[in-house]
């Protein structure tokens, strides 16, 4: 047995909480923390709070089912902090974080990161307008307050989420003023290697393709094969411009732009503690490179969920539980073997559409123009970077030294991927040769007044 909370997980989605449910089942005692107010994740979130019956038929049913899998982690008996920041993390897991003003810290013998994913950053000229926004930071509205845009919403992007988010406005009475869909043409012969795995996710696919049909009859303007999207506009978005597939540039006026292509995992952490990652191709990013049971390559620092490689909410929850599993027979904990095999099998039927969407939905390609700003902290453009790669050639590091790039408060979150890109263009190298930023601490803003408050070996003020 483990003494009480030696083991940290670190986010309330999926994987964390099933990763939890797992370790109560055999005795260990973690603390999980999250920053959320309530456990559920993205996927999830606010499942707990108050729901209309409207609300709740438009979320769905795959958002229902985030009711039953939080009142067993409640059950769990599982101690839980939310509203809690993780903000630094050592080797040897002495771990800084703050809740309700406060800071403390204490040492863990295992961490497990379950953190999830973010979207990826849609750098187009026009994205720091007031009145652009990704589709995901909409869906939260709706989910935390059922908030809908009072207007017809423009969308542009590609993948699976623009598909729910417009299923999910149109029943609450939302309007589409247009789907500008950027997915390449090529989609056949992108899945065409991937038969084998379209028929054992058929059933994932079959729902993508039953909420297309859906939208589609809805009669909105649904425009496939659009690039050089541009948003418009002095002091906020006043119309979108694109070029269709046939070459014609065309101009719409809009007051709401949401923007989405696709998630990456959160992976500040594990570049924070050095862990070996590697370039995906076919989701365009990095993924931190881990063992059959999540650990990374530091010694007893778990990854369960996105952040291990994007593949959804319930493959999260069966990734949880592996880690979970690994993490007690390194403890020494009983034998995992039972609940391993039938958690694996889990983990595989939930991946097993996942080469066939990330083949549907490839990595966005467009160039991001000169003019466009990239890093929105310092307010750098893409020529801006670009002119200090000419200058001094070198790694995003070396960028990040010369133009402040990377050194706001999001630590490269937003502008990160755009480096890395330009840099591979300019030096006519792989993405993953060029690499990433070096994370320093904090991973999260921290107040003054928290740090001199710190008090060491406390779970929680």
């Amino acid at each position: 047995m483990t003494s009480q909370h030696d083991i940290l997980i670190v986010g309330a989605g999926p994987a964390g909480m099933a990763a939890a449910v797992q370790m109560a089942e055999l005795g260990l005692a973690p603390l999980v923390v999250d920053e959320q107010a309530l456990p559920g994740g993205q996927i999830w979130r606010a499942s707990e709070a108050a729901r209309s019956d409207s609300l709740r038929a438009a979320l769905g049913p795959d958002y229902a089912e985030g009711q039953a899998r939080i009142a067993r982690f409640r059950a769990s008996g599982v101690a839980y902090l939310p509203g809690t920041r993780l903000w630094h993390l050592e080797p040897g897991f002495q771990v800084f974080m703050s809740k309700e003003g406060a800071a403390f810290s204490r040492k863990y013998r295992a961490v497990l990161l379950a953190t999830g994913a973010q979207e990826r950053p849609v750098a187009i000229p026009g994205w720091t307008l007031p009145g652009v926004m990704t589709v995901g930071a909409a869906q939260i509205l709706l989910k935390t307050s059922a908030q809908i845009p009072d207007a017809p919403v423009w969308i542009a992007g590609s993948g699976p989420l623009p598909l729910l988010y417009m299923r999910q406005l149109l029943a609450l009475g939302g309007r589409i003023a247009g789907y500008l869909d950027t997915t390449p043409r090529g989609q056949a012969g992108r899945v065409l290697p991937h038969a084998l795995a379209a028929l054992r996710g058929r059933s994932d696919l079959l729902k993508g393709l039953k909420w297309m049909r859906a939208l589609q009859a809805e009669g909105f303007p649904w425009l496939r094969g659009v690039r050089d999207l541009r948003a418009l506009g002095q002091e906020r978005v006043e119309s979108i411009a694109y070029t269709t597939a046939d070459g014609v540039t065309h101009q719409k006026p809009a007051s709401l732009v949401l923007l989405h292509e696709g998630v990456v995992p959160s992976i500040h952490a594990t570049l924070a503690m050095n862990c070996d990652h590697d370039w995906s191709d076919a989701q365009g990013c990095f993924v931190p490179r881990t063992d059959e049971f999540g650990m990374t390559s530091v010694e007893g620092l778990y990854l369960a969920g996105d952040g291990a490689g994007i593949a959804g909410a319930l493959a999260a929850e069966a990734r949880g539980r592996i880690a979970a599993l690994g993490i007690a027979q390194r403890l020494g904990v009983g034998s995992p073997d039972p609940a391993l095999r039938s958690a694996r099998r889990a983990l595989d039927q939930r991946t097993a559409a996942r080469p066939v969407i990330d083949a549907l939905y490839p990595p966005p390609e467009a160039e991001i123009p000169d003019e466009t700003v990239l890093c929105r902290c310092e307010e750098l453009t893409a020529g801006d970077i670009r002119a200090a790669a000419k200058l001094h050639r070198g790694g995003p590091n070396q960028i990040k030294a010369y133009t402040r790039c990377g050194m706001g408060p999001c630590q490269g979150r937003q502008c990160g991927y755009g480096v890395n890109r330009i840099l591979s263009e300019e030096y006519g190298q792989s993405r993953g040769e060029t690499g990433f930023f070096r994370i320093r601490p904090p991973l999260k803003p921290v107040t003054l007044g928290e740090l001199a408050a710190l008090e060491e070996g406390r779970e929680a003020p």
